[in-house]
C-alpha cells in the first residue's frame, strides 16, 4: 500500500479531524493542511479544523491567509479532544515548536523537518524533501484529487518561499511539484503576496541586525534586539545573507520571554541545524536543516544579570556570539 492510500485508510476511519500547524505557521505548513483537508473532505471527513500556535506575523503570512481565505482557530480556543484524529503538518514533534502537550500523541504527522516524530499510526516524515507541499502535492495526484485554484496557488507560493525560490538547494522534487500545480495556480494572487509590505516592527528589527552585525571570516551574527515580530528573525537572516562574502548568518532576540535564534547558511561544509545544536542543545531547544535551523532559549537563563534591557542584550549577545563562533570552529 502506497503512503497516500495509508493515509486515506486513516483518515476513511474518522468523522472529525484537527491538523495543527506549528507555532507561527508559515506558507509550507499552512499549504500542507489546506491540502490534507481538500484530502479528508474528499473522503468524507466533514467536521475539518485547522489550528495553530504562537502568531502569524509575518507580512507574507498574514496576506497569505487573508488573499486565500483560510479559515483557522488558535490552539488557546480549541479542544483537541473533541476531535477523533489529530493530525501534526509540517511538525512531528508534540512540545517541540507547538503549543501542543507532550502528554497529547497526533494520529497522523506528515513532515519534511529531521527530529524524533511522536509514535503515530500514520508517519510519514521525508527529509530528503525539501518542502512538506512537495509531499502533498504527490498525494494529491497519487489520489487523484484536483486541487482548487486556491490551493494549487497555496501549494505552489509555498514551494517557492520554502527553498527561497527555488535558490536554497532545492530537490528535483520540488521543480516537479511547482510544475503539477502551477496550470491551476492563480498567478495575480501569487503576485500580491509577494507584494505584500513590511510591518513598521519588522523593519526596525531588520534595521538593528543591520548595524548590531558582527563578522568573523564568512560567518556571521546579529541582534534584532527586543521585538515583537518572530517572523523579523528569518527576514533579517535572509536578507544579511546577500552580504557579499558572507554565507552563514545566525540572528538573535528577545521575543516575549525567549530568546529566538534563525540561521541561515549556503555554504555546502556547514550543517546549520547540527551547528545550532553543538553551540546550543544544552540552553535550550534548537535545531533544524543544513541550510536553515533555528531554536529557543528561555530568557530566565540569563535574566539575573539585571533588569536593564541593554545591558542584558549585551551580556546575551556576547555569549551567544562566542557559542556561535566557536561551534564553526572560528577564531578571533
Amino acid at each position: 500500500m502506497s503512503r497516500a492510500a495509508e493515509l486515506v485508510s486513516v483518515l476513511e476511519a474518522t468523522d472529525s479531524l484537527a491538523i495543527v500547524c506549528h507555532d507561527n505557521p508559515d506558507p509550507d505548513c499552512l499549504a500542507g493542511a489546506l491540502a490534507l483537508e481538500t484530502i479528508a473532505h474528499d473522503h468524507d471527513v466533514t467536521d475539518v479544523m485547522i489550528a495553530y500556535g504562537g502568531e502569524i506575523s509575518h507580512q507574507q503570512n498574514r496576506a497569505f491567509v487573508n488573499l486565500l481565505d483560510i479559515n483557522l482557530q488558535t490552539l488557546a480556543k480549541t479542544s483537541l479532544e473533541e476531535y477523533d484524529c489529530l493530525s501534526f503538518v509540517d511538525h512531528s514533534t508534540p512540545g517541540a515548536n507547538t503549543e501542543v502537550p507532550t502528554s497529547i500523541v497526533p494520529d497522523i504527522v506528515i513532515d519534511h523537518h529531521p527530529g524524533e516524530p511522536a509514535n503515530a499510526t500514520f508517519v510519514d516524515v521525508r527529509t530528503e524533501y525539501g518542502a512538506t507541499a512537495t509531499i502533498f502535492v504527490e498525494y494529491l495526484r497519487e489520489l487523484e484529487v484536483d486541487p482548487t485554484e486556491r490551493l494549487a496557488s497555496a501549494l505552489l507560493f509555498a514551494l517557492h518561499r520554502e527553498r527561497l525560490d527555488f535558490v536554497r538547494e532545492p530537490t528535483r522534487r520540488e521543480y516537479e511539484a511547482a510544475l503539477a500545480v502551477y496550470p491551476d495556480a492563480d498567478l495575480e494572487t501569487l503576485e500580491q503576496l509577494y507584494g505584500s509590505t513590511f510591518s513598521p516592527g519588522t523593519l526596525d528589527a531588520i534595521g538593528r541586525a543591520i548595524t548590531s552585525r558582527e563578522r568573523r571570516g564568512s560567518a556571521l551574527v546579529a541582534s534584532v534586539g527586543t521585538t515583537g515580530e518572530t517572523d523579523a528573525l528569518p527576514q533579517a537572516a535572509d536578507y544579511l545573507l546577500n552580504l557579499e562574502g558572507v554565507d552563514t548568518v545566525l540572528v538573535y532576540g528577545v521575543v516575549d520571554d525567549a530568546i529566538r535564534l534563525s540561521g541561515r547558511s549556503i555554504d555546502p561544509r556547514v550543517n546549520l541545524g547540527k551547528t545550532l545544536q553543538d553551540g546550543f542543545n544544552e540552553l535550550g531547544s534548537v535545531g533544524g536543516h543544513h541550510d536553515m535551523a533555528g531554536g529557543r532559549i528561555e530568557l530566565g537563563l540569563f535574566a539575573d544579570e539585571g533588569d536593564d534591557t541593554d545591558e542584558l542584550l549585551a551580556f546575551i549577545g556576547d555569549r551567544l556570539t562566542r557559542r556561535f563562533f566557536d561551534s564553526l570552529h572560528l577564531d578571533e
